[in-house]
């Protein structure tokens, strides 16, 4: 019985019902999970969104703050709203061949990008627009850095920038989650007078007599390439292979009427 036990054939058997017991478990709790990962997620986005926008508190209630954020979508050439089934996932789009089109050139060193783009738009208290957020990547030194760029009404001014994914280096590149650095973004404009992008991420500091300050964000320190890869994505999404069509509309609006109503 003994030499049964220790035979080959029972160690090879017991060990496949150890690994069909474990596959199971695993699998019983992926599945079971879903759900829940998938609300972690969505609550992660939304908290990184609020956060670009400079409109997250401590402890608020996300589902009650986004009630008053609505979710459109954007035809990246001509600028305008086209609906789109509730599970459009842009990233995902930019994978098929059929949805999206190969840059060149790629100044962001995203390689694709999605027909159709995602912008997420906050309403006032007073039902007027507050803020157009907008979904940003491009690559830094590492990695691809994903993020959201806050507008003021007038879809030039900066209201907030924020980066949640990304493997740049700690405490050099990875200083885009410092709020510090975030901070500075607030209050710079895009464009110039003639509708130019202008808004530039320039190595060292802004210097204090330069004509085009507002222009101007401070580099972050030890992070060249990092620092050039957030220039050239912000660049690239305000651009008119980005979010330029949409944003020029919303510019015309904007001095024509005043903030847009929902």
């Amino acid at each position: 019985m003994a030499a049964g036990r220790d035979s080959i054939a029972n160690t090879v058997r017991v060990s496949f019902l150890v690994c069909l017991v474990c596959a199971v478990v695993v699998s019983t709790a992926s599945v079971s999970l879903q759900e829940a990962q998938r609300e972690n997620r969505l609550q992660y986005r939304q908290v990184h969104i609020l956060q670009a926008a400079s409109m997250y508190q401590p402890g608020m209630a996300l589902s009650e703050a986004f009630e008053r954020i609505e979710r459109r979508f954007v035809e990246v050439d001509t600028g305008d709203y086209v609906d789109m089934p509730e599970d459009y996932d842009p990233q995902r789009a930019a994978r098929d061949p059929e949805r999206s089109r190969s840059l060149d050139p790629d100044p962001a060193g995203i390689r694709r990008q999605a027909y159709v783009q995602e912008v997420f738009l906050a309403w006032g208290e007073d039902d007027r627009l507050a803020r157009v957020i907008l979904p940003v990547h491009g690559y830094g030194l590492w990695s691809t850095m994903y993020g959201f760029l806050a507008l003021e009404p007038d879809a030039n001014t900066v209201a907030g920038i924020g980066f949640f994914e990304h493997g740049e280096t700690p405490g050099l590149g990875g200083e885009i989650e410092n709020p510090r650095w975030q901070g500075i973004w607030e209050g710079k404009e895009l464009f110039d007078e003639e509708g130019e992008v202008a808004i530039r991420v320039i190595k060292g500091a802004v210097p204090d007599d330069t004509d085009a300050e507002e222009h101007l964000v401070d580099g972050l320190t030890g992070a060249t390439i990092t620092t050039e890869g957030v220039n050239k994505l912000v660049r690239f999404w305000a651009g008119s292979e980005g979010y330029g069509p949409y944003l020029e509309r919303l510019r015309e609006g904007y001095q024509r009427d005043g903030p847009p109503h929902p």
